[in-house]
């Protein structure tokens, strides 16, 4: 029996949460889901850890500037269908900030906005479930 291969992809996503309860979210800027709303992140380059690519996504997506070791890992999210480009597997982690952080979309992102938990909009590809996991276990 021939063995196939899937090709997995590896990212990072960030959940940035303030202290007065809201979440940082950014609308994409293509496709999937363009014109939804999701947290930052993206792909991990070559020679970089998923910490790191979290960090650098934060700053390119939303201009949320953080070190890598100020993230906290909230998990590894694998699902097969958490993305209708194919296999792609992220480690998610979380910030918190003081309110009132000042935030600029860039990248990928057309905008960038603080929602408040209690509030939010639907969210791209698995990220409702990302953010229920730091909920559960920290806000």
């Amino acid at each position: 029996m021939a063995e196939t291969f899937e090709t997995i992809r590896y990212t990072a996503d960030v959940v940035v949460t303030t202290t007065d309860g809201r979440v940082l979210l950014i609308e994409r800027g293509w496709d999937p889901h363009q014109g939804q709303w999701a947290l930052p992140g993206g792909h991990v380059d070559s020679g970089e850890t998923s910490r790191a690519a979290a960090a650098r996504e934060l700053a390119e997506e939303a201009g949320v500037y953080a070190a890598p070791e100020e993230l906290t890992q909230i998990g590894v999210f694998d699902a097969p269908s958490r993305d209708p480009r194919g296999r792609y597997v992220t480690v998610a982690y979380h910030l918190e900030v003081v309110s009132r952080t000042p935030i600029e979309a860039g990248d990928d992102a057309t905008r960038a906005q603080w929602w408040p938990l209690s509030d939010l909009p639907t969210l791209a590809f698995d990220h409702a479930t990302i953010l229920d996991a730091v909920r559960t276990t920290s806000i």
